[in-house]
């Protein structure tokens, strides 16, 4: 399953996806991610059927996306964003 995270607004879309299909919840974007976007839950809450660990969103940071990730996002060029490299499952990606 795909859970979004994030909105879209008059300047754009700010998304981030996790794809908790891939994701074992090992917490690697937690550690790479610089403005702390990321937790790991013990239950996935888009998914209650399911009862494995899986890296969320944090909720106070859902709204603040635009400007959390800011320092991450590429200006010119598209490297990997430090989160998605951290994952070596590739179950995080963005919109931007």
């Amino acid at each position: 399953m795909l859970a979004n995270y994030g909105y879209k607004d008059a300047s754009g879309d700010f998304f981030i996806t996790i794809d908790t299909d891939k994701c074992n919840g090992c917490g690697d974007c937690v550690g790479a991610c610089p403005a702390q976007i990321f937790a790991v839950a013990d239950e996935d809450p888009n998914d209650p059927l399911r009862e494995d660990p899986v890296a969320i969103v944090a909720g106070d940071k859902k709204k603040k996306l635009k400007y959390e990730c800011n320092p991450c996002k590429p200006a010119t060029d598209r490297p990997p964003l430090p989160c998605a490299e951290a994952c070596g499952l590739g179950a995080i990606s963005h919109s931007w």
